[in-house]
């Protein structure tokens, strides 16, 4: 195999990553207002993700970094004909950042709250907007310079695809926050998730066929993602939230590869053919991408081994202790109480 479609596999991992667990996060900040009826419940809310999210951000910075050294013709033309939505996705993740950091040190929460909310909202259905254009094409000049504007990114299309990743993570975090806490949180979460799983199916799949990517590989994924969430929608209804949350977790790494299978073999199509950038023209040096596999093969495994043991030692799920304050990401017995279930 080349390194350039090793390098194209490894980018497409990393966003998949950066999905299924960033996913959840963003669903878990929509949910807030929705689920947390006091203070005591949202503190719960937040500190389901409190020790995770900083480090799912990471896959993020990863994948950037990946693209930029790999392809940076891709990088080079994508932030430049992108720049004002991928810049608001920046700032709303600033913001949201700052307000899981220092809602536990003001007085009033609320501000903070709303700033969670939208800081989670607005890169989940902006990373649909920026896919859907990425895997449908976008106006490029022979010298692979965007062409367009902030009108042209906007189209039916992109805001449909946006619609379904909205839907998936908040699908995501709802399933989540029910295999993560008990309770009245529980039983609100499960309901948003049984509602909310077959809406996100039928915009899934109407993106997904409107995409049509039409190679065998890409079908056996949009099958796949369509399973996941019958399967989620199964397991919640039967109360079996840790299947549910592996379905939901599939059904999102599906999507996911749905996109890069169906982008194949270009990095970002152009209107005119002609125009596209591939894996073959967006590429590094050989040089270059055979350092970068070296790097990668040491050390993605350490890092991929100290994420898997953060979230085996948070694990249990959550109840509420009113009068204790949400503190740093290392929670007492005090503040956290394992309940039963599974």
């Amino acid at each position: 195999m080349e390194l350039t479609t090793v390098w194209f596999v490894l980018i497409a991992v990393l966003w998949t990553g950066y999905f299924v667990l960033e996913g959840f996060d963003f669903g878990v900040g929509i949910l807030l207002p929705l689920l947390g009826g006091d203070e005591a419940e949202r503190r719960v809310i937040v500190k389901t993700i409190g020790p995770v999210w900083d480090g799912n951000e990471v896959w993020l910075l990863v994948a950037g970094g990946a693209t930029f050294a790999a392809f940076p013709e891709w990088y080079a033309t994508l932030f430049s004909g992108f720049y004002l939505p991928l810049f608001l996705i920046l700032l709303a993740l600033i913001v949201r950042g700052v307000a899981l950091e220092y809602r536990n040190k003001s007085d009033s929460t609320r501000g903070w709250d709303r700033a969670f909310f939208w800081g989670s909202l607005g890169p989940a259905f902006l990373w649909g907007v920026a896919f859907a254009n990425i895997v449908r094409g976008v106006p490029l000049d022979a010298d692979h310079e965007f062409t367009g504007n902030l009108l042209t990114l906007l189209n039916p299309f992109a805001l449909l695809g946006g619609a379904v990743t909205l839907a998936l993570f908040t699908l995501h975090g709802a399933i989540f926050l029910a295999l993560r806490t008990s309770g009245e949180l529980r039983e609100g979460a499960v309901r948003i998730a049984r509602t909310l799983a077959p809406v996100t199916m039928l915009v899934m799949i109407a993106f997904l066929i409107t995409l049509d990517g039409g190679k065998p590989v890409w079908w056996a994924a949009v099958v796949m993602a369509g399973t996941g969430l019958a399967a989620a929608l199964v397991a919640t209804l039967r109360g079996r939230d840790g299947w549910a949350f592996t379905a939901s977790a599939l059904a999102v790494v599906a999507f996911t590869a749905a996109l890069f299978t169906g982008l194949w073999p270009n990095v970002l199509p152009a209107l005119d053919p002609a125009h596209s950038l591939t894996v073959t023209n967006a590429a590094s040096s050989p040089y270059t991408l055979t350092v970068m596999t070296w790097v990668a093969a040491i050390f993605t495994p350490v890092v991929l081994a100290y994420q898997a043991w953060t979230y085996w030692v948070f694990r249990r799920r959550l109840t509420g202790a009113p009068d204790v304050p949400v503190g740093p990401p290392n929670p007492g017995p005090s503040a956290l109480t394992p309940a039963n279930g599974g």
